[in-house]
């Protein structure tokens, strides 16, 4: 994700993690909630699904909230429920960027096994690639509108002022750290590296994004005990920035020996296989 420039953003809604680009459209449908009956996800993708069919496409609902095009995911929904009204909202894989999916999006094995397939490519597809007759997004936009709509289609656009209140929420919220990592529940994770200056190994407890717990394990020739380290670490947010800031004004060398402040920081924020070419 950082190797491409790839923001992270926390949606209220639950799921799985999405990725988008300009090639991905997403729609949203916003309604009093009613009865029970009403919040069924097949409520919503029914005319999704349907507009598909309409360009010749084997679509079909799928699962609790895939839609299929000939077995292949191209939309995933979710759902939010508040004050009586309910925000149902999806994906349209039209022309996407299967490699940037493939490498962004690495769900659990276990998730391919129970869906008898083998990678997030071999299970999503792009809307273009399934069109009997080639169109543009912007033209499939047009015809989503006629399908879902028909004449009651209306058009408007935001005011300026609202325009400025949704620049304030993205501000601060959507664009802050705390929103989209600090509230991820309680974890313990452990990293180990090999360095010149010898192995590292790294345990860290993390709730609400900050350090509750850390120790630092290995052959490195330390000179002094890690405790002051580890207290000094304690209550840190879990961010490389944030935690090399505290690195910085601590004899490092005493520490870990030859192991430097950027190995420390690679051994903690290490994530596994992010070298390797996932894509291919």
């Amino acid at each position: 994700m950082e190797a491409h420039g790839i923001r992270v953003v926390r949606r209220t809604t639950g799921g799985g993690a999405v990725y988008h680009d300009l090639g991905n459209l997403n729609y949203s449908f916003i309604t009093d909630a009613g009865e029970a009956e009403s919040l069924a996800m097949e409520r919503f993708t029914r005319p999704v699904v349907s507009a598909l069919r309409g360009l010749g496409l084997q679509a079909e609902a799928s699962g609790r909230n895939d839609i299929l095009v000939e077995g292949r995911k191209v939309s995933g929904t979710a759902q939010r429920l508040l004050n009586g009204r309910i925000l149902h909202h999806g994906t349209l894989l039209f022309d996407t960027d299967s490699n940037m999916v493939a490498g962004a999006l690495q769900a659990a094995p276990e998730k391919f096994r129970s869906k008898s397939a083998k990678s997030v490519r071999s299970r999503v597809g792009n809307i273009r690639d399934f069109l009997e007759t080639d169109m543009d997004l912007p033209s499939f936009w047009t015809y989503l509108k006629t399908a879902l709509a028909g004449e009651g289609f209306i058009t408007g656009s935001l005011s300026p002022e609202e325009l400025e209140a949704v620049e304030v929420l993205k501000r601060g919220q959507y664009d802050t750290w705390e929103w989209n990592f600090g509230h991820s529940p309680a974890y313990d994770m452990m990293n180990r590296r090999r360095w010149d200056g010898g192995s590292l190994e790294a345990r860290v407890s993390v709730k609400e994004g900050r350090i509750t717990g850390i120790a630092f394990l290995g052959d490195f020739l330390a000179r002094r005990s890690l405790d002051s380290l580890a207290e000094a670490l304690e209550g840190v947010l879990f961010r490389r920035e944030d935690v090399a800031r505290v690195l910085e004004q601590c004899p490092l060398q005493d520490y870990f020996g030859e192991i430097s402040k950027e190995e420390v920081l690679e051994t903690l924020f290490y994530i596994q296989g992010q070298n390797e070419t996932a894509c291919d």
